[in-house]
């Protein structure tokens, strides 16, 4: 199973894939929109490939039959101080239980 991945103009790191070259027909104009201009990127052949670097294989291969595209967004972004609230917190209640 062939498909063609295009990297989006506007949004970093989003990808979609398709079961046909350069066919959008199948991808919903709101997302056409949002995704912009449509860069191709590579071909890709699903059926040599076991899994994919950010994405279910499984599920690219399903979403592709069945709607003809599959869109790749990017990881959720770490929010580094949240994580340092975290890490305080689980330290300050660290200190009271060792006291």
């Amino acid at each position: 199973m062939l498909c063609y991945i295009y990297r989006s103009s506007k949004k970093e790191d989003t990808y979609l894939y398709l079961a046909k070259k350069d066919d959008f027909a199948q991808v919903p104009e709101p997302l056409m929109q949002s995704f912009g201009q449509a860069h191709f990127v590579i071909i890709l052949d699903l059926s040599k490939k076991k899994r994919l670097a950010l994405a279910d294989i499984d599920k690219v291969k399903q979403e592709l039959s069945d709607k003809g595209f599959y869109l790749q967004l990017p990881p959720p972004k770490e929010n580094l101080l949240d994580e340092l609230k975290a890490y305080v917190k689980k330290d300050l209640n660290n200190e009271k239980n060792s006291d």
